[in-house]
């Protein structure tokens, strides 16, 4: 008889060019009883072709690496590979890493200084289905995300506007109400549904629905995927 309370394993794969901070991140995943190490890699190849072979529920990714970055392999396996968590794991609080790991597809950004702790939680999170940056500087890139996307969203509301044509192909946030981008924001934020309900004064019930909705609109799976898609989308300036 299977256990039905037995918590599913997340399956984490190391990306860094230092072989003591992939030990070191590999001994704090392995003593978790929810989590193993199921592969590693040293650079943005590697990484590619283990990440291809052994489809893992999260990547621990690291930027500046040799052969392939950190942010074109994470390009690259969310492109092949849609359901995958890439987290970036690096060294630098810089806004263009932040911005080029939300568009090549990342849904977590923290520092290797951060606390363990925080780094679990980080990669249970993701795995749920969240997009978590940990950052001052992620949160303004997000930020900075979501006044595009209403600058964008108010000038297709008035095109005789001296705003730029060339507006974001992302269509269907255009179909969004405004309470649902509200909730898009929050999730923008990592917020949980009873978070994003106790900011917005609604219930969790009506967060559920917004969400559905959102993703329906988006054409997405989770909430994890909205909030990169919205992003990935040359929302960010």
């Amino acid at each position: 008889m299977v256990n039905q309370n037995k918590k599913e394993t997340i399956r984490v794969v190391l990306v860094d060019d230092q072989t003591m901070i992939r030990q070191g991140l590999g001994y704090v995943i392995k003593m978790q009883k929810d989590m193993e190490v199921s592969g590693e890699a040293s650079n943005g190849e590697e990484a590619v072709k283990i990440v291809g072979e052994i489809i893992p529920d999260v990547v621990l990714m690291d930027v500046q690496m040799p052969n392939m970055s950190g942010i074109d392999a994470t390009r690259e396996i969310t492109r092949l590979h849609p359901s995958i968590k890439v987290l970036i794991l690096t060294t630098f609080d810089t806004y263009d890493y932040i911005v080029d790991g939300i568009r090549a597809g990342a849904v977590g950004y923290m520092l290797k200084d951060s606390d363990s702790q925080d780094m679990l939680d980080l990669i249970r999170r993701a795995h749920q289905g969240e997009a978590l940056f940990y950052t001052a500087t992620a949160a303004k890139a997000l930020a900075d995300a979501l006044q595009f996307q209403q600058k964008n969203h108010e000038s297709a509301s008035h095109p005789d506007s001296d705003a730029d044509s060339a507006l974001p192909p992302l269509v269907m946030l255009d179909q969004l109400t405004d309470r649902e981008r509200d909730v898009l924001e929050q999730l923008s934020y990592g917020k949980r549904n009873d978070q994003i309900a106790q900011h917005l004064l609604i219930s969790g019930g009506t967060v559920k629905t917004h969400i559905h909705r959102i993703l329906q609109k988006m054409g997405v799976e989770d909430r994890t995927q909205a909030v990169a898609k919205a992003i990935r989308y040359k929302i960010v300036k």
